[in-house]
């Protein structure tokens, strides 16, 4: 060991969590981030109007309540879309606002797990005076994962995968940061 401060082991908490428990949130937690993300931009490019200098936003996009932005992509953006990208939209909204709660329950929930169950973990969290219990398994928590890829996915591109590949391919080469960084990374060996 070392007296260096800065080399100091560090006591922290561990949550307890299994790995592929923390993998599955942490995916979880950044897909909805895109989601929101996504949503709140589609939106806000509906109220584009080239012919005018300053454009008056409604309150709703102060984004303070992704229940409200929701709602108005759905009257600006999937309503006005043509099928059969406005049915493929109307599902992914309709999903989305399914998930909600156990978005919440992920971001917002207390973690516990119990000895006779140590694959479920539950999240506690109040809501008024409610108290609302979850439970998760890890099967669970891939499943809302791969759903809200999917999610991604199909509001950016309502016609699927086949959609994404043509606009990839019609810009050139594309290269995800991922993809990006494991070229860096071998570069510089």
């Amino acid at each position: 060991m070392t007296d260096d401060p800065k080399k100091k082991i560090k006591e922290i908490w561990d949550d307890g969590l299994a790995g592929g428990e923390i993998y599955h949130i942490g995916k979880i937690v950044a897909h909805w981030g895109a989601i929101e993300h996504e949503i709140f931009c589609q939106t806000l490019q509906t109220f584009d109007e080239p012919s005018t200098e300053k454009i008056e936003l409604p309150k709703t996009m102060n984004n303070m309540s992704f229940r409200a932005v929701l709602k108005l992509w759905n009257e600006r953006v999937v309503v006005p879309a043509k099928e059969p990208e406005r049915s493929v939209l109307t599902e992914q909204s309709r999903k989305i606002e399914a998930y909600q709660d156990h978005r919440n329950a992920l971001v917002h929930g207390m973690w516990d797990w119990k000895r006779d169950q140590p694959e479920v973990v539950t999240t506690t969290r109040i809501r008024k005076k409610e108290i609302i219990t979850t439970a998760f398994n890890e099967g669970d928590l891939h499943d809302f994962y791969t759903e809200l890829a999917q999610i991604n996915l199909l509001i950016r591109y309502p016609g699927g995968m086949q959609e994404l590949f043509e606009e990839k391919a019609s810009q050139g080469f594309y290269i995800n940061e991922a993809a990006f960084r494991r070229l860096a990374l071998e570069k510089e060996k």
